[in-house]
């Protein structure tokens, strides 16, 4: 059974950092591309951060670029999202998801939420002084 299950979140103050983590069973997240999004209250899903199968191609949303690294440890079938300078805007639950396709470094496939076939629960960020 496909199992995704976030950890990390909590309630950090504009500026600081955050480490999001996703643990990954029924399947090695090695062999799969993955990603972070994200959903505000009140708002839609949000793509933030796709690493690829390999593990050497990674992509981020304006929004998060240079802020964010995606990351992933294939020895414990872990994801990672380590998330810095922190604003108000990135207030929101996140939640990884494999995704189905194919590597490709196109945005617009990779931020289409169709294309990923399970989710975790979500870990809730709360940006806030």
């Amino acid at each position: 059974e496909v199992q995704l299950v976030e950890s990390g979140g909590g309630l950090v103050q504009p500026g600081g950092s955050l480490r999001l983590s996703c643990v990954a069973s029924g399947f090695f997240v090695s062999s799969y591309g993955m990603s972070w999004v994200r959903q505000g209250l009140g708002k839609g899903l949000e793509w933030v951060s796709f690493i690829n199968s390999g593990g050497d191609s990674t992509i981020y949303a304006d929004s998060v670029k240079g802020r964010f690294t995606i990351s992933r440890d294939n020895a414990k079938n872990t994801l990672y999202l380590q998330m810095t300078s922190l604003k108000s805007e990135d207030t929101a639950v996140y939640y990884c998801a494999k995704y189905t396709l194919g590597d490709t470094r196109d945005t617009r496939v990779i931020a289409t939420m169709t294309n990923y076939d399970y989710w975790g629960q979500g870990t809730q960020v709360t940006v806030s002084s």
